[in-house]
Parts: structure tokens; C-alpha cells; sequence
């Protein structure tokens, strides 16, 4: 039932709201949810209220990283050896 229920979010990052809209529950028992979650594995938090499914992280690649990583700092920049790495 819970991986069902985080499948039902389309977007690859979301918070307390989409947990507690796909859920059907309050925007506090959303929080205690989303920490669940965590500790079972099932999400992974960026930064406060903001979270990943642990499939989504799993599966991205190098740009869905830097995208993801943008949203924990902003403005944010990519270092010189990240851009060596990146380009080999």
C-alpha cells in the first residue's frame, strides 16, 4: 500500500503536501509520515520538506543529480573538478 501510494506522485521531488493530497491525511500526520518513510527506506530527504523516492534517486543520472542537488542549495554553481569529471 505505501509504495503505491508514493508511485501516485508524478514529480521526481516533492514535500508534505503531495504526501498528505496522495494519503488523504493532515498536514502533520504528513510529517510523521514522511519521516516514517525514511527510516524505512522508502525516501530519501534533500532538506526540509523535500524529499526523493529512493527508486527516483537509484535510477537518476549525472544531469538528474545536478538537478536535484540545485534544489537543495540555490543559487548553487558546479564546481571545476565536477565539470572535469563529468567531461572526462
Amino acid at each position: 500500500m505505501i509504495a503505491l501510494d508514493l508511485n501516485k506522485i508524478r514529480k521526481p521531488y516533492f514535500g508534505y503536501e503531495e504526501i498528505a493530497r496522495v494519503r488523504g491525511i493532515s498536514f502533520g500526520s504528513a510529517k510523521v509520515t514522511a519521516s516514517r518513510y525514511v527510516r524505512q527506506g522508502l525516501l530519501l530527504r534533500l532538506k526540509n520538506n523535500l524529499y526523493v523516492r529512493r527508486e527516483v534517486w537509484n535510477a537518476a543520472n549525472k544531469e538528474d543529480n545536478f538537478r536535484l542537488a540545485n534544489l537543495g542549495q540555490s543559487p548553487s554553481y558546479i564546481s571545476l573538478m565536477t565539470a572535469l569529471d563529468y567531461y572526462e
